[in-house]
């Protein structure tokens, strides 16, 4: 109570931004996020990714009252694009004890360890269930450290689906009871194409959800021939304007054609500055720069989609959060930045998601 007090006024400015001004309002005041009306299975996802990761599980239960609630606007923005969806923004915990009602199950997403989430459902006579369950080398040293915290969480968690036999055993050793290995939910279906974009003549390279340094850092050591292209694809739309302006630059010094997105991909370096567009970009992609791993703190992403479409894949080292992933595909390249440059991408093999979870297990498990 006294830490939500003294970040009130915070809020509030905060509430006033356009990334926000739709979540914080419904997280902090529950402005428009009343709690859901209709008794089902709770699904709690954070982002976006967790969202658009579930919507197979979605569609596989389309016989039962689904009800979502997320973190973040994007998140809910993607889940209010599946019609058969009652959303909300999860609120703020204090709020949570008369905010959440009886459900038949409520199914939360990997790490979405939020205490009285669990807990009050438990309470209310809701089965609850933690799926895609991981614990990263580094979560895992935090993890430790609070182990009697996490015991009094996993408490209140019936059953727990882990991605890995390491996450298993981790999530047992602080205190997860029924723990079963059935690989990660992405792996339950393939992407989805919303666009499809004509295949250049040349060979497509992509430089997929970059991070504040990494473009730098990747176009500097990126020999890009004659017969290849670049499109790059920011993490944050935030950043896209200041993406914008080193990718002109780079261009001009280098004598290299540059163009924004459109339906015609015709210049030596692309920028995409749309949301959702990374899936459609890797079905035609020949060679995809995995980023969030060429700098220290971010961790990786996830290469099962562009691993879908059998693209040629190069990582940095540092993909400490996505290890459970990469274990699940096959031929990826890892290297620095600056190995980059000696690297010829015809050297390297299409990549190959190696096995598939079981979705069927998980719903059975579910309703």
């Amino acid at each position: 109570m006294l830490l939500f007090i003294v970040a009130l006024p915070f809020l509030i400015i905060l509430s006033f931004k356009q990334k926000y001004k739709v979540s914080l309002p419904a997280r902090f005041f529950l402005i428009n996020n009343p709690p859901f009306k209709k008794k089902g299975i709770w699904f709690h996802a954070c982002s976006l990714g967790e969202v658009n990761s579930l919507k197979t599980v979605f569609k596989e239960l389309k016989d039962e009252n689904i009800n979502l609630s997320v973190i973040t606007g994007t998140g809910f923005k993607s889940a209010k694009e599946v019609a058969a969806l009652h959303v909300r923004f999860l609120p703020f915990e204090l709020f949570l004890p008369f905010w959440i009602k009886k459900q038949k199950t409520l199914v939360v997403t990997e790490a979405e360890l939020w205490p009285l989430l669990f807990i009050v459902s438990k309470l209310k006579g809701t089965k609850t269930v933690l799926i895609n369950a991981r614990v990263s080398d580094n979560s895992y040293k935090s993890y430790q450290k609070m182990a009697w915290f996490y015991r009094w969480i996993f408490a209140s968690i019936d059953e727990v689906f882990a991605q890995s036999e390491v996450d298993k055993k981790r999530l047992e050793e602080l205190g997860a009871k029924s723990v079963v290995v059935n690989g990660n939910i992405k792996t339950f279906s393939k992407p989805i194409v919303t666009k499809e974009y004509k295949k250049p003549k040349k060979k497509v390279i992509v430089m997929a959800s970059s991070h504040e340094g990494e473009e730098q850092m990747l176009l500097e050591n990126l020999n890009l021939k004659k017969d290849e292209m670049l499109i790059v694809v920011p993490r944050h739309p935030e950043r896209f304007e200041s993406v914008d302006r080193l990718l002109k630059e780079f261009s001009s010094d280098r004598n290299l054609n540059y163009a924004k997105i459109d339906d015609n991909l015709r210049t030596d370096i692309v920028l995409c500055d749309k949301m959702g567009e990374l899936v459609n970009l890797f079905a035609i992609a020949d060679v995809v720069l995995l980023c969030g791993s060429f700098k220290d703190g971010i961790g990786g992403h996830n290469p099962l989609e562009p691993a879908f479409f059998g693209c040629k894949i190069v990582s940095g080292k540092y993909t400490f959060n996505q290890k459970a992933l990469f274990s699940l595909v096959e031929n990826i390249k890892v290297c620095s930045a600056d190995e980059l440059k000696n690297i010829d991408f015809e050297d390297i093999k299409p990549s190959k998601v190696l096995h598939a979870g079981d979705i069927n297990i998980l719903l059975n498990r579910i309703r």
